[in-house]
């Protein structure tokens, strides 16, 4: 059974696309917003490799689409459409990736030490305890130590919060060991951005000014890969601009004129 949530009827315009790997139903409340709009898919990634993740993905876009769609991706989510539309051009119209990780290993320390200068003493007592934690889980239910993780890194990553639900029950912290080990290696070693050079549509990227993750990388990483593309940045605006007080309704706005126009 395909695992993936749908908003409206066919034709499905977008698909948005969680981050982690392993936070499955993150996106939710783009989902529910965009669908004011138009109707939209949610996939729930399972799958426990990069090559599986992107074919999980051509699976749900095949078997609910007929044409080319506009893929949304946050965090990893806009790593792996990055991937798909290089290696399944068909399936894609345009890829929005909002917060993306960076495409090239050389932007990954400035990721680390962003994150670095935000912590306090309590956070980075915090912070070595659950790296501990994921290096040596004993009896700990790592799906449960997981979210803390994230609510740690949002905390970092957020300029000034909205706040919303959060869908934490599909979150997998297998998931997200098996994958990212596996995508880290691949930007490592460069594979990831010469994969890149293969995407034939539209890229658009929006990133918050507050981010970690550094803007400017993956602005710098994307221009060398096509002129077809477009950079919005965020003002006061951390990692994910759906929950900022200061940006949400810029963000819903840029998505919707990306996908109607």
């Amino acid at each position: 059974m395909m695992n993936v949530r749908k908003y409206g009827e066919q034709p499905y315009k977008v698909a948005v696309i969680h981050g982690g790997p392993g936070a499955a139903g993150s996106v939710k409340p783009v989902c529910e917003e965009l669908s004011k709009v138009c109707s939209v898919l949610e996939p729930l990634q399972t799958e426990m490799t990069v090559n599986g993740q992107l074919c999980e993905l051509k699976r749900t876009l095949e078997e609910n689409t007929k044409e080319p769609i506009i893929l949304i991706g946050h965090s990893w989510g806009a790593m792996l459409i990055y991937m798909l539309a290089a290696k399944y051009k068909h399936l894609v119209k345009k890829i929005i990736l909002v917060a993306s990780g960076s495409v090239e290993e050389k932007y990954y320390e400035d990721l680390c030490k962003n994150r670095d200068n935000k912590l306090s003493a309590e956070e980075r007592v915090e912070l070595v305890r659950l790296r501990s934690l994921f290096s040596n889980p004993g009896s700990e239910d790592m799906n449960k130590v997981f979210p803390r993780f994230g609510a740690l890194m949002d905390k970092l990553d957020t300029y000034e919060a909205v706040e919303l639900d959060k869908d934490e029950s599909l979150c997998s912290y297998d998931v997200f060991k098996a994958v990212w080990q596996e995508a880290h290696a691949m930007r490592k070693s460069g594979e990831m951005f010469e994969l890149g050079k293969e995407i034939e549509c539209q890229i658009v990227a929006i990133h918050g000014d507050y981010d970690s993750h550094p803007a400017m990388g993956i602005k710098a990483s994307l221009e060398k890969l096509t002129d077809s593309f477009k950079f919005y940045e965020l003002k006061k605006c951390g990692h994910t601009p759906w929950a900022e007080v200061n940006a949400r309704d810029e963000f819903y706005e840029i998505l919707i004129k990306e996908i109607i126009q």
